[in-house]
């Protein structure tokens, strides 16, 4: 808490808190303080999760407590780790900091000797720092504005970002950038199920959206053709559900629902993806539910595939 005479004379500080699916994210403004976890309030708290500093603007300012080289800097700008199960005292400038907490058995699970990570410091000119201030920065500007699900994905591919920052090991670094990459990329998918019936859904949008780097994202995505070319399939595949699931609804209200400008432009995507028409698919698709029905042994295997289970 800010002292006596910061009281009398004013301090200025905000802070921001998200919790979602058991991660903490916080994005703190104050003046120059004191932060201290004694002894007394480790053994006394019930949180014993680790901390992760990224310094957003400013830096670090003296720390101990910890464990640390001889050499290292007396401040840095940077990412810390600390252990709120072991004591630290940092006596901070002004800065902006965004903070990620991560519990216990998920760092140990990624750590070997999570013990000894109290108090180290990635510096931002190291591996996947740059990466990770944009990301955080990127974070704490869209989260107020994400639904739960998509801010759970956000913050897990927050935390394993740190967790790859912090890894032991190369071989642990690619596995957690294999995690990294699949959270984010998850993150992006989900976002385009819930946006797939908005017309201006585009790939600028969707990394601006969620805050993502966009040369990064669209590498991820070389595997599908792109993210423009996911997004296209993902429309493709959703109408043909569509033109199923609802007989009688005009083909071009399912184009121009799902972001086609056109009947004939969605006509032409839906023959280049599925070598049949739209009419054509949806002609085939009720000749197979009609035989379905007049058929008892589909109508049980329709059943039993909805878990419905027949009487007497």
């Amino acid at each position: 808490m800010p002292d006596k005479d910061q009281i009398a004379r004013g301090f200025a500080g905000t802070i921001d808190l998200h919790a979602a699916g058991g991660l903490v994210f916080t994005q703190a403004r104050t003046e120059a303080l004191v932060l201290e976890r004694s002894i007394a309030r480790v053994s006394t708290d019930t949180r014993h999760d680790f901390a992760f500093h990224v310094y957003a603007e400013g830096e670090s300012g003296h720390v101990s407590g910890v464990r640390a080289k001889r050499s290292a800097p007396e401040s840095v700008r940077g990412i810390a780790a600390f252990d709120l199960n072991q004591r630290f005292r940092i006596e901070r400038p002004a800065c902006r900091v965004l903070t990620m907490f991560l519990p216990r058995s998920i760092v140990a699970a990624h750590v070997g000797d999570c013990d000894a990570l109290h108090g180290r410091v990635v510096p931002e000119d190291a591996p996947l720092a740059r990466f990770i201030f944009q990301h955080f920065d990127a974070v704490a500007r869209v989260l107020p504005t994400l639904k739960r699900p998509d801010a759970i994905d956000a913050l897990g591919a927050s935390a394993q970002l740190l967790l790859a920052a912090f890894a032991d090991d190369p071989h642990a670094l690619h596995d957690s950038r294999d995690a990294l990459q699949f959270a984010v990329k998850r993150q992006v998918k989900r976002y385009v199920e819930t946006h797939l019936h908005q017309a201006d859904l585009t790939p600028v949008k969707i990394v601006d959206a969620l805050g993502l780097n966009r040369a990064t994202i669209y590498r991820w995505f070389e595997q599908e053709g792109g993210l423009r070319a996911y997004i296209q399939h993902r429309r493709l595949r959703e109408a043909a559900d569509e033109l199923a699931r609802f007989p009688n609804r005009q083909i071009a209200d399912i184009a121009i629902g799902l972001g086609f400008r056109s009947t004939s432009d969605f006509t032409r995507a839906f023959r280049r993806a599925f070598d049949v028409g739209p009419l054509e698919m949806r002609l085939r698709a009720l000749d197979l539910l009609h035989a379905a029905a007049s058929d008892p042994v589909m109508r049980m295997h329709a059943a039993h595939s909805r878990g419905v289970r027949g009487s007497g």
